[in-house]
């Protein structure tokens, strides 16, 4: 009995998933639902080779506000691994007396144009504005980087380690930027700043009504405004449907995939907090209507660009947690830049908001320092006593929260990115050089060493030139 009772269980138990295989070959297994791929064009960036460096005796400005007299910092695999402390050196370590020299964090430039607007300058090389609609958030600024401008290594000369590069100023949105290390190679991705967000340039003001005013517009402020905040709703909808879309799959409907947009995608990112508003704005009262927009369609401006009259609005800045960009003394070319002032960039980092220095310039990216040491000693015969170390954070710490890099670089910080400058002199002095500049720790400008400089082809000359026939 007890055999028979086991054999009709066996028999029933292979007749149980013999059907169960064979409901499950008729059953057809879900499809995964249709994603984004939001890094098409990822970092392929690799640090060069570095060996261990130690630097004693020098005075240290770590970027944050701080400064050491006669401090050590050592560099290993890439990283600072230490400050001051600097008892456990590897053996091998490179070392060298810093005595008389000053150390810094490496620049960072926010605002440039290298590579999409580049050197020698011609028609053929301007690549920075898409200037066929007022909104073309669908253009990304690396897809014009031409990596051989001389404007790279010029700008590693005067200590600048990682930049910035944005599409021009002609459009309401002009599109994506991106940041780079100052490392000059083949192709832009072996450049571009691992783990960066994106940026994103808008312009307000005089640019997009002089660009679109005889195009069909934009062509007022209030056109502007109402262009940004058309491109805000059409995006929030295309967030919308691709939500709905998602919310549906997973109900286990059947929903309808949405179209992808390029242009509405960019600015969805930004809506969802993924890519940072970097706006060229001049005026305070422009300053304040962004501000407004800003919060209707509860999205971030990471910094204003140029704003010659931050020092009018630096509460609201303070406040909203939105950065200025600023030049140090450029005013009056034009009327939105007319009531610039000397002492812009002191007067907004003693209301307490975000200053920077940045250049927008070719020629000004290769003495920021001397930018900065302008701004503050202009603060300082307006009675605004700012220390050298906070001055320098114009440089570094604020521009990497700006862009959203400051866990990984912008100031002398255990395990921070060894992306320092090793000055001849006070970097605030006029006669101050870049002496070595390193960027993850690898000596990537050597001023005694001029054979090690990056050259670019078109410092090369031509082919055959000299040659005597």
């Amino acid at each position: 009995m007890k055999s028979t009772i086991s054999l009709n269980r066996a028999v029933l138990l292979a007749l149980s998933c013999s059907l169960l295989a064979a409901c499950g070959e008729n059953q057809t297994e879900k499809a995964p639902p249709v994603t984004i791929n939001t890094d098409p064009f990822p970092s392929t960036y690799q640090p060069m080779a570095s060996e261990p460096t130690l630097i004693t005796n020098v005075t240290i400005i770590d970027g944050i506000g701080g400064m050491i007299e006669s401090g050590s910092v050592l560099m290993l695999d890439g990283k600072i691994s230490a400050v001051g402390d600097t008892t456990k050196v590897p053996e091998g370590t490179v070392v060298i007396d810093g005595t008389g020299k000053w150390l810094t964090p490496g620049i960072i430039d926010v605002h440039s144009h290298l590579g999409v607007y580049a050197t020698p300058e011609a028609n053929a090389h301007s690549d920075g504005n898409e200037a066929t609609n007022p909104v073309t958030a669908q253009v990304w600024a690396e897809h014009s980087i031409w990596p051989q401008d001389p404007g790279f290594s010029r700008a590693l000369a005067g200590g600048v380690t990682s930049l910035q590069i944005l599409p021009g100023s002609a459009n309401l949105v002009g599109g994506r930027a991106v940041t780079v290390k100052n490392v000059p190679n083949r192709v832009v991705q072996e450049m571009k700043f691992p783990g960066a967000p994106y940026g994103m340039k808008m312009a307000c003001g005089e640019n997009p009504k002089r660009v679109y005013g005889n195009k069909g517009g934009p062509g007022t402020r209030m056109g502007n405004v109402a262009g940004y905040r058309q491109a805000w709703a059409d995006a929030q909808e295309y967030q919308e449907k691709w939500d709905r879309y998602y919310a549906e799959y997973a109900a286990d409907k059947d929903p309808k995939v949405p179209k992808r947009d390029l242009k509405l995608e960019t600015l969805a990112g930004v809506l969802k907090g993924e890519i940072i508003v970097h706006m060229h704005c001049y005026r305070a009262d422009d300053m304040g209507t962004m501000l407004d927009v800003m919060k209707e369609f509860n999205y971030q401006i990471g910094s204003f660009h140029h704003a010659v009259e931050s020092y009018k609005i630096a509460d609201r800045l303070a406040q909203n947690n939105v950065c200025s960009s600023m030049w140090a003394d450029w005013w009056g070319f034009k009327m939105e830049a007319y009531d610039g002032i000397k002492e812009n960039i002191p007067m907004v980092h003693a209301a307490g908001a975000c200053a920077i220095v940045h250049s927008d310039s070719d020629l000004g990216i290769q003495r920021l320092n001397q930018e900065a040491a302008k701004a503050w000693s202009d603060g300082k015969r307006a009675g605004i006593d700012i220390s050298e170390a906070d001055a320098w954070t114009w440089l570094t710490s604020n521009a990497a929260k700006s862009l959203g890099i400051f866990d990984k670089t912008g100031s002398i910080e255990l395990g921070k990115q060894a992306d320092l400058v090793l000055w001849s002199e006070n970097p605030f002095s006029t006669y101050a050089q870049a002496n070595k500049v390193y960027i993850d720790g690898a000596l990537a400008y050597d001023r005694d060493d001029p054979a090690s400089w990056p050259v670019s082809d078109f410092e090369l000359g031509q082919p055959g030139e000299g040659d005597s026939k």
